[in-house]
């Protein structure tokens, strides 16, 4: 029998082994944990358009069609692969708000392993990445996005990053791919992120047949069976244009001056971002090796601000979440050059992003906890309050068709019932492409013009039966039902429902 001593030196030798299996793991599992906690939190205040996402998925799960309503087949999720992601989660969890978070939390594991992996490659000390996620989970116009395909474009645009300096060309063109699945303006980085590497050409055909495999099947089925291949949101978003005198140019003034601490957090990263840009730009025409090794940083960075001026260009309005991709750029760039300054610079700079997450949580815990709107929002009224009125609803339209005041998904998704809007009716969607069309050049022209090519036009809109309508004063005597809502956007407000004919309609 072998002496329990004669078994220590073969422990000694795993332990050394076992140490960085367990390290290893400690980044995604602590990633996974924080991320479930802020899904917690912020799972009560998903705002509206989280929930037309997530009634897409349900619809998906519960019934296999794809549309805001189940009474009606419409192509408003701009996010594609958010939809199937959150749908094929729903189908097992039988609820699309768990299933948003199981879909939020995987795409922050895979976030933080990306960001590790660019931390090695680029010999960052190993806090990059988890200083990078922490940034990015605290945000407030990041938390006040989740459940859209937020995170996942961040996951996208960070794998899409590590393919292209690794130079794994059949690999990045699947991630490019999906990210063109996630949303069709983030092809914009990745093209950015793709022709800013030495001799990018290389293993182009291999990347361009890999992202053809994997989007190819869905916009051929969107285009055909849906009618058009990019989703409806994009004309419906640009016929919009501005708010006022608030357009995506100026819209972070529109923030500020509602939401002054949030959105100073929320577009910090953009002005340290052009900061670190100037004196990143100088140390590398002089040739410092450091400024090299955050060359793939400074081009995400870069990425973002040309997202971000593309945007400008369309003139559509500043909805928070437009931001989220040069917000995120910035973001990483800026934690990699705090990371990367001298080792006598560095305490100070990790100091600095501790405060700024300190001032994070302390913006999102500050009103009380659990919070009632998210900290940035232009909802006019709060998700549980949509969610109780939608309840009501059901009963009181028996049937009938009842046309929203201008946010339906979160009343989509608690009534089940046949709500009439731009996001849920096909025929209604005609109007802004012909306005889009309208206003475009010749090539935007063209490029509606394929995109629309088996759109049926002939579609009319649906005529409701009920009208839901908003009044500061009192709700007028026709009215079959009337509630008080509120929110740090519009204030209080009376939402109330009348027939069709009461309104003229």
């Amino acid at each position: 029998m072998r002496s329990a001593s004669a078994e220590l030196p073969k422990v000694a030798r795993a332990l050394p082994a076992a140490v960085p299996i367990a390290r290893s793991w400690a980044l995604p599992a602590g990633a996974a944990a924080a991320s479930a906690v802020v899904f917690a939190l912020v799972s009560s205040h998903l705002i509206d358009d989280t929930y037309i996402t997530l009634s897409y998925a349900k619809n998906l799960a519960f019934h296999g069609h794809w549309g805001l309503i189940e009474q009606g087949t419409a192509n408003t999720a701009t996010s594609p692969l958010n939809v199937l992601a959150l749908g094929a989660v729903t189908f097992f969890v039988r609820d699309a708000v768990l299933a948003a978070g199981v879909v939020f939390v995987a795409a922050q594991v895979l976030l933080v392993l990306g960001l590790r992996r660019l931390g090695e490659r680029r010999r960052l000390p190993p806090a990059f990445a988890p200083l990078t996620f922490a940034l990015l989970l605290v945000n407030p116009l990041l938390l006040s996005s989740v459940g859209l395909e937020v995170a996942l474009g961040a996951t996208g645009v960070v794998w899409t990053l590590v393919y292209a300096q690794e130079r794994h060309a059949g690999r990045l063109g699947v991630v490019v791919g999906l990210l063109a699945l996630v949303r069709i303006d983030l092809l914009l980085i990745a093209a950015v992120l793709f022709t800013v590497r030495r001799e990018f050409w290389t293993g182009i055909w291999r990347t361009a047949f890999a992202a053809l495999a994997v989007t190819l099947p869905w916009f051929g089925f969107s285009w055909v069976v849906l009618g058009s291949a990019v989703p409806d949101t994009l004309v419906i978003k640009i016929s919009q244009q501005s708010w006022g005198p608030f357009s995506f140019t100026n819209g972070p003034l529109l923030y500020w001056r509602n939401f002054p601490a949030a959105a100073t957090l929320s577009f910090l990263p953009l002005l340290l971002a052009g900061l670190a840009g100037a004196a990143w730009l100088v140390q590398y025409r002089r040739g410092s090796e450091t400024a090299r090794r955050l060359t793939p940083f400074a081009a995400l960075a870069a990425a973002g601000a040309l997202h971000y001026l593309a945007y400008s260009r369309l003139g559509v309005p500043p909805y928070h979440w437009y931001y989220a991709p040069s917000i995120i750029g910035a973001t990483i760039f800026v934690a990699a050059c705090a990371s990367a300054v001298p080792e006598r610079v560095r305490r100070g700079t990790w100091t600095a992003a501790g405060a700024v997450l300190a001032a994070g949580v302390a913006v999102y815990a500050l009103p009380g906890l659990p919070r009632q709107f998210a900290p940035i929002t232009s909802n006019h009224a709060s998700t549980t309050e949509y969610r109780e009125i939608g309840q009501e609803l059901a009963a009181i339209a028996h049937g009938r068709k009842v046309e929203t005041a201008g946010e339906v998904g979160a009343l989509a998704y608690a009534c089940d019932c046949e709500l009439v809007d731009e996001f849920s009716d096909r025929g209604a969607v005609d109007p802004a492409i012909t306005e889009t069309k309208r206003r475009s050049g010749d090539l935007g022209r063209a490029l509606l013009e394929a995109n629309f090519h088996n759109f049926d036009h002939s579609v009319a809109p649906i005529s409701p039966d009920l009208v839901l309508a908003t009044t500061r004063r009192a709700p007028p005597p026709a009215a079959l039902a009337s509630w008080r809502i509120d929110s740090p956007w519009m204030g209080s407000q009376n939402l109330y429902l009348v027939p069709a004919h009461a309104t003229g309609g």
